[in-house]
């Protein structure tokens, strides 16, 4: 079960990755929130063009990770799975 601070967390995670969402859609691609770790790593799957897209890392860390971290600083990291 949730608690409200987790739940806190999660809305304010997901309202990043929708401010960022229209930019990653424009070149063919989106990502989905999987999991927030206990340990504050935020888990995406990317979809569309961005499976197996060479600039898909960079994108994970300069764009979405640097954005996370900078609207929700208890997020210490960004993983891509699958």
């Amino acid at each position: 079960m949730l608690t409200q601070t987790d739940q806190n967390l999660i809305d304010r995670v997901q309202a990043v990755i929708e401010a960022l969402r229209p930019m990653i859609q424009r070149d063919g691609g989106d990502i989905e929130l999987v999991e927030i770790t206990p340990t504050k790593v935020v888990q995406i799957r990317f979809q569309g063009a961005c499976i197996g897209c060479p600039s898909s890392e960079m994108t994970l860390k300069m764009g979405i990770e640097e954005n996370l971290k900078a609207h929700v600083p208890e997020i210490t990291g960004v993983m891509a799975v699958d």
